[in-house]
């Protein structure tokens, strides 16, 4: 298990959120042509959103994941990124899930992103 949070464009995914939970689960659906593990398929705010967050929650796979020599405490410091053209949807360990939501919604917020944590149900446009 881990805890897991979306950041999107906010133009892009409908209001109400019955109309978002619809395009949410679109999304995790994983059925646009490209590699997920890729953030070069994101918009520029969510790269930005990503280079952000890869400074304290470095991706476990790709090209940006580091030496697990290097970090301290990997497992609990990585995190699983997966790219859509519209969204990043992020796992994170639960040691580390306080931490990740305070600074994901933060930057999310910063930059003009939505924010969506699907275990609360919690949901935040810009």
């Amino acid at each position: 298990m881990s805890y897991d949070l979306m950041v999107f464009e906010g133009e892009k995914a409908p209001r109400p959120k019955s109309g978002f939970m619809k395009w949410y689960e679109r999304q995790v659906e994983w059925e646009e042509d490209h590699d997920y593990r890729s953030v070069k398929v994101c918009s520029p705010l969510l790269q930005s959103w990503f280079l952000a967050m890869k400074e304290d929650f470095p991706p476990m796979n790709g090209e940006f994941s580091p030496d697990p020599d290097q970090l301290e405490d990997f497992e609990s410091r990585t995190a699983d990124y997966s790219f859509g053209r519209e969204m990043i949807y992020a796992g994170f360990a639960w040691s580390a899930a306080g931490e990740a939501c305070a600074l994901a919604k933060s930057l999310a917020h910063q930059l003009g992103l939505g924010f969506f944590d699907p275990g609360s149900g919690e949901l935040l446009f810009p």
